[in-house]
């Protein structure tokens, strides 16, 4: 089956190479552009003939910083069903259900589409008026708590501040000095911030994770993007979770303190290096380019619903066999691959 659907720069710094990101120089206004398409192939021919297959795979849209188009899928005349759907938080994906009679050898499905993304630099911020009609930002997951020690953390880190943009620069001035990243974490981590707050070590869901729940715990509104850097012709394992906090007067604003302490560990610098503080600085407010989202929203349930829980997050494929979940952590299980091919 085949379907086709249709600033300011706030800091300058040469980061490693785990982002792709390319210095820019001072007086350089534009932001840059990475274009390019991005292709999802999922294998599930390991499973025997009699189980049902059911697959689902984050498919990207266009927002206010990424331009989506060309959405393209193909999963064989022997798929049962096969169809982009959409969440009840407006995630879109690729659905794909292989039957209990379907030949296993059929089992093979790729989604595609063309995605430019710009790079987001730092805005003026201004703070002007009072935070509403935010709630969907301010309440809890089941990862990201908002309430107990997580509450009584970030009063502590934001005593003094009476301003949205003053708790949420302590915040993010705190995650930087206290939290590490962790390479032994599987995956980008799960935002378990309870224990993150003791720990103070994790990758990019679990770092962002914290600083989304103690912006809430502040009043401030935040939410977190999952995604894929382009950055690469094999970018299997290239997922990636970023944050923005709501200032009003200005909107939303980005902060990645997780790709601040990945190049403070890849790089091998002391937090007080130059080159760590403006990486630090970069990331408060812009974010590069090489990235693209996939899905927004925590104890996520998919379209069709899946059998098992809620979803911590939907940046990587989601399948089932059975009824059962199988784990996207697991290759020996859950045989899938994605690309990206840059536009010439």
């Amino acid at each position: 089956m085949k379907k086709t659907l249709a600033l300011l720069l706030c800091a300058v710094m040469a980061f490693g190479l785990f982002t792709g990101f390319t210095p820019k120089a001072l007086a350089e206004e534009e932001p840059a552009n990475v274009t390019g398409t991005v292709t999802f192939t999922v294998d599930m021919t390991k499973y025997d003939q009699g189980s049902v297959v059911r697959v689902w795979v984050p498919v990207a849209q266009t927002n206010d910083y990424q331009t989506v188009e060309d959405v393209a899928f193909d999963a064989g005349e022997a798929a049962a069903v096969a169809e982009l759907t959409e969440d009840e938080q407006g995630n879109c994906m690729l659905y794909v259900e292989w039957d209990a009679q379907a030949d296993p050898a059929s089992r093979i499905a790729t989604v595609s589409f063309k995605a430019s993304r710009d790079e987001i630099l730092c805005p003026e911020l201004v703070e002007e008026g009072q935070v509403e009609g935010m709630d969907e930002y301010l309440g809890e997951s089941k990862m990201v708590v908002t309430t107990g020690a997580v509450k009584e953390l970030a009063d502590e880190i934001t005593a003094g501040e009476d301003t949205v943009l003053g708790k949420a620069r302590a915040i993010y001035d705190w995650i930087y000095d206290n939290m590490n990243r962790d390479n032994d974490v599987v995956g980008c981590g799960q935002g378990d911030v309870c224990t993150l707050i003791e720990t103070k070590a994790g990758k990019c869901t679990d770092i962002n994770s914290v600083f989304v729940a103690l912006c809430r715990a502040s009043g401030i509104p935040a939410r977190e993007m999952f995604g894929v850097r382009m950055n690469a012709d094999d970018i299997t394992g290239n997922q990636h979770c970023w944050a923005q906090f709501y200032l009003p007067g200005t909107g939303w604003v980005s902060a990645d303190p997780a790709d601040v302490l990945k190049a403070v560990l890849t790089n091998e610098w002391d937090k007080a290096d130059e080159e760590a503080l403006a990486s630090k600085e970069y990331y408060w407010g812009s974010c590069d380019e090489k990235r693209v989202e996939l899905s927004r929203g925590r104890d996520l349930v998919l379209s069709p619903a899946q059998d098992g829980e809620p979803l911590n997050d939907f940046g990587y494929p989601y399948a089932e066999v059975d009824g059962e979940p199988i784990d996207f952590y697991a290759p020996a299980d859950f045989v899938y691959s994605i690309s990206f091919a840059a536009a010439e």
